[in-house]
């Protein structure tokens, strides 16, 4: 868990965590809280033994954060599960998780819908469902994964602890996830049923993006060239590690970068060879666009 100023909420989390129907570790990154987020947790630690351990977060946001606390797995890491601070994870969880991970050979990721919920946990609906599958070709484009219901198998873990030390410039953690486990040929799981309530409010770092309007927001964003950074340092990043994909997606991820290519016609033929792709047909329309204008 990533912890930041988390008074609000964290003790409802930490309650849902303690619920889970297996056997559970609780490892903090607390990145500087001066709330009372550090006193709610040692109490909830202190209840608990020694399955809660607290550790000083590198004061870089979530994704920095999260990556750290990757980066400090145990050469040999077990079933690994991300959360969020304000949320409220179902009891099943875990073991849901765990269930659809079993028998995965190789890196595996595991993903949920989520409940949205107002801060007083009134429901506002639920997540949308990809209508493509998982792939490197999405991943580059478009995350898939919400981090706070992501649960990586042992192998997925060890591949996340590895990448991550020596990461840098990462926007998005989950979204790192999701492009490094599709890059090496690793399987990515999408439960179409919620795994938690998200609870949605003024301090997220990064809301639900569900309603139209948030839709049309992001979409708008990607013709204006805001989202060209994040792509950037996406391709940064796969490319340090790009020994590790396999042969196919390297190939991809070739394609990827010639998406900055210097004309509309190399950029659009770019795509094509890549094959990329984002969920829904007016995303992947404005995908082609933003492409031909240089902005994706």
């Amino acid at each position: 868990m990533a912890l930041y100023q988390g008074e609000r909420f964290l003790r409802e989390q930490l309650d849902s965590i303690a619920a889970q129907r297996v056997r559970w570790r609780l490892v903090v990154g607390d990145d500087g809280s001066t709330d009372a987020g550090p006193q709610i947790l040692r109490a909830f630690a202190g209840e608990w033994g020694g399955r809660v351990a607290v550790r000083t977060g590198p004061g870089k946001g979530a994704a920095g954060n999260f990556l750290a606390l990757l980066a400090g797995l145990p050469t040999e890491p077990g079933f690994v599960a991300l959360a969020d601070q304000d949320d409220v994870w179902h009891s099943d969880k875990l073991a849901r998780a765990l269930r659809a991970l079993d028998g995965a050979d190789g890196p595996a990721l595991y993903c949920s819908r989520v409940e949205i919920r107002d801060e007083t946990l009134r429901p506002l609906g639920l997540s949308r469902l990809p209508v493509r599958l998982p792939s490197f070709r999405h991943a580059l484009v478009q995350n898939l994964v919400p981090g706070n219901t992501a649960v990586l198998n042992p192998a997925g873990a060890a591949l996340a602890r590895r990448a991550a030390i020596g990461a840098a410039g990462v926007v998005m953690h989950d979204w790192w996830l999701y492009q490094l486990v599709t890059g090496v040929g690793g399987r990515v799981i999408h439960d179409s049923a919620p795994s938690l309530m998200y609870r949605q409010h003024g301090r997220n770092v990064v809301g639900a993006n569900d309603g139209p309007l948030a839709r049309l927001a992001s979409l708008t964003r990607m013709l204006r060239g805001l989202h060209r950074d994040w792509s950037h340092a996406n391709l940064r990043e796969m490319q340090r590690l790009q020994d590790w994909l396999t042969p196919e997606n390297r190939c991809v991820l070739d394609r990827f970068a010639a998406l900055n290519g210097p004309s509309p016609l190399c950029r659009l033929q770019a795509m094509r060879r890549g094959g990329f792709y984002r969920q829904g047909r007016l995303s992947q329309a404005t995908l082609w666009v933003a492409a031909a204008l240089g902005r994706v």
